[in-house]
């Protein structure tokens, strides 16, 4: 069999995940390839409408492989208050003076992280960037991946890491089973200028036609995100500018005053993708390949960093001969799991018990959510978790 261009790691996807995979072994002894279709494009000028909201666990991980201190700060917008609303008048909120911190978290756009991870990646002397390149097949033999592209080129490596998103190539190449569940909604995001200042707090809404945030981000701007049942969803896609601003500012009492449209509205599906299994001999899965939440909670980004974080740290530290032992994945595997588990539980149950077709649970979510706000220690340790 012909031999291919060796490495011991391959990446497949330069998204998020796989970027900060590599960044995260740019100190290690590993040779890492990293394989993406497309070249990548940032947006010139306004805003990104999709923005994150980046948890200071996350933050330190970003600087620690060498993004976080290069990002624009004009950027980023600490968040420091987020206010929650049920429908029936309940209410809870979050505060960062309350547990003693500087921000709950930073609201920034993808583009701007990606970006800054990609120029480093770029420099990285162990990494060998494929792209555009597009990966035809993969297989496992003898303790060894071969990754075949469509150029003709095969990539032989210890092991292969699917960061290329909740329809992974990788994933459905290795086997690896995904169970999905369809909530039938779109998450819909736009970006707004805003009349009033929103000193950095973030809100939230349960409403009978979804779950509504307004996210802050600099320059008394706000990013808006609305996870709504498709025909509600398909409706705000529909608007004009000014009638989509005028409807949003009402869905969020104003609180912003008067809104205007800066990113035209765009929107995407949403569903649930539990992965039982998110390692298999010679591979292993990161960031959306390996699962997929509720918008709801904002924590999606956060969990693949932190994916990518431990993965890091299990391969830096093991001899490179057995990379693809899934012996030695599974360490990966069990340390995640545990807040893997834990925030597609957490979200798809609040998601559950906020449906509007539900509206027997009424008394129950709204109570639970005032219960909270007059428990302090309660509340202060589900801030202290989201902080990490």
């Amino acid at each position: 069999m012909q031999r291919g261009l060796e490495f011991d790691v391959v990446v497949v996807g330069a998204g998020l995940p796989g970027l900060a995979l590599c960044a995260a072994l740019r100190r290690s002894q590993l040779s890492v390839a990293l394989v993406e279709g497309r070249m990548p494009e940032w947006p010139v000028g306004g805003w990104d409408a999709r923005v994150y909201a980046v948890s200071p666990s996350s933050a330190r991980f970003l600087d620690a492989v060498g993004a976080w201190a290069h990002l624009d700060s004009g950027r980023l917008q600490p968040m420091t208050r987020i206010e929650v609303f049920g429908d029936r008048g309940a209410r809870l909120d979050f505060s960062a003076f309350d547990v003693g911190v500087g921000e709950l978290a930073w609201i920034a756009e993808s583009s701007l992280i990606a970006r800054e991870l990609w120029e480093g990646v770029k420099r990285q002397a162990n990494v060998t960037l494929l792209c555009p390149a597009r990966p035809l097949s993969l297989t496992v033999a003898d303790g060894r991946s071969r990754l075949a592209l469509e150029d003709g080129r095969v990539l032989d490596a210890a092991l292969v890491v699917g960061a290329d998103g909740v329809n992974s190539w990788v994933r459905a190449q290795s086997g690896l089973e995904a169970r999905f569940t369809d909530y039938e909604e779109l998450g819909v995001v736009a970006n707004f200028r805003c009349e009033k200042p929103h000193l950095g707090t973030a809100w939230q809404w349960f409403r009978p036609d979804g779950v509504l945030a307004f996210l802050p981000l600099p320059d008394q701007h706000m990013s808006m995100v609305w996870s709504a049942p498709e025909a509600t969803a398909r409706e705000l896609l529909q608007y004009d500018a000014a009638t989509l601003a005028t409807q949003v500012a009402a869905a969020g009492d104003h609180v912003l005053g008067a809104l205007e449209v800066v990113t035209p509205a765009a929107g995407f599906p949403l569903r649930l993708m539990q992965v039982p299994k998110v390692v298999a001999p010679g591979v292993a899965l990161v960031g959306d390949a390996a699962h997929a939440i509720h918008p709801l909670s904002g924590h999606g980004v956060n969990l693949g960093f932190a994916d990518v974080r431990v993965l890091a740290e299990v391969l830096a530290g093991a001899d490179r001969s057995v990379l693809g032992d899934v012996r030695l994945l599974r360490r990966y595997e069990r340390k995640r799991a545990e807040e893997v588990n834990a925030m597609q539980l957490t979200t798809h149950a609040l998601h559950e018990l906020f449906r509007p077709q539900w509206p027997a649970l009424s008394w129950l979510r709204n109570s639970g959510l005032n219960l909270t706000r007059r428990l302090p220690v309660v509340r202060n340790a589900l801030v202290r978790y989201a902080l990490g």
